[in-house]
């Protein structure tokens, strides 16, 4: 069973449009609502599936009570801790060949008290959990070291404990040692502090982590795929997409793919292949909806064990 713990979800609307021209008027083509954060996405990702998950996460206000409908709606079981704030909901504007336009609010306001029961709600659902993932944007009122502190708890418990977030917060998680962190190309150059233009300066950046004590640094590259590096091994995967609709979740697909390989034994090269074969997926769907086991049918991954360092990332 994989816990996740989402502590700024949102409600995501997907808004399809021909073109965005900056100021002026649009009309829709179709729209559709799905329940959004990153953590979220993964247990809804799982659950899809058929892996048993449980998704973490605030519920407050009339989007609140919207996230627990469309989760019960979706099968994924939850553990929502109330707070006073409303939720917050995101807009995606889509545009034919795929380009995806976001607007992101900030969240609810969290009081001291709140925080402590997001992670003591989390930490009561990870009993028995073969993983913990923690992921997305904190909301205000949390502080950076909210992630660092439950990956401490996670680990002392014996459980093993994923991070996918940025900013601020994430260094700070990585000091603490977890045993996986899933940033894209751009979070791994902001963790490391320089420019990755190549696969190769990928791969040496997510080894140095390695070195300083994570165990699997899997690196989200959009259409280039997606690299994974363990002490013994740097895998590279990526499967051809012709026709995407949304790339909104995509990473969070990777994300549950990866896990649910790793929780149920596969190596990590072929937990990888899954993970590229579910974000794949993602990105031939509308909005953020996720991948059912029929949507993976002629999705095929492509592994190499000797990745081109050359490769100038796009």
């Amino acid at each position: 069973m994989i816990v996740t713990l989402t502590p700024n979800p949102s409600i995501d609307r997907a808004i399809v449009i021909d073109a965005l021209l900056r100021g002026e008027v649009h009309r829709a083509t179709s729209s559709r609502i799905d329940p959004g954060g990153k953590g979220v996405n993964v247990s809804r990702a799982l659950a899809a599936q058929g892996t048993a998950t449980i998704a973490v996460l605030p519920s407050g206000g009339p989007e609140g009570h919207l996230m627990d409908e469309l989760l019960d709606t979706a099968g994924v079981a939850r553990r929502s801790v109330p707070v006073a704030g409303s939720l917050r909901m995101n807009i995606s504007v889509l545009e034919p060949d795929g380009t995806t336009t976001k607007l992101n609010e900030p969240g609810p306001q969290l009081s001291p008290a709140e925080v402590d029961a997001l992670l003591t709600a989390t930490l009561d659902a990870a009993d028995g959990a073969s993983w913990v993932v923690a992921c997305g944007s904190l909301p205000p009122g949390a502080p950076t070291t909210f992630y660092a502190d439950l990956v401490t708890r996670v680990r002392e418990r014996g459980i093993r404990v994923a991070v996918d977030s940025s900013g601020a917060p994430m260094p700070l998680a990585v000091a603490a040692r977890p045993n996986l962190i899933k940033p894209n190309h751009e979070e791994l150059a902001e963790l490391v502090g320089h420019d990755l233009p190549t696969l190769g300066d990928v791969r040496a950046a997510a080894r140095d982590l390695v070195a300083d004590g994570i165990e699997v640094v899997a690196v989200s590259l959009g259409s280039d795929g997606a690299l994974l590096v363990t002490a013994d091994e740097a895998v590279h995967a990526g499967a051809a997409i012709t026709a995407p609709l949304s790339t909104v979740g995509a990473g969070d697909c990777m994300l549950a793919g990866l896990l649910h390989g790793l929780s149920t034994g596969m190596r990590p090269a072929d937990a990888l292949a899954t993970a590229v074969t579910w974000g794949s997926a993602a990105v031939t769907l509308p909005g953020s909806r996720v991948p059912t086991p029929s949507d993976l049918v002629g999705i095929h991954a492509e592994v190499t064990h000797s990745p081109d360092p050359s490769l100038v990332l796009r």
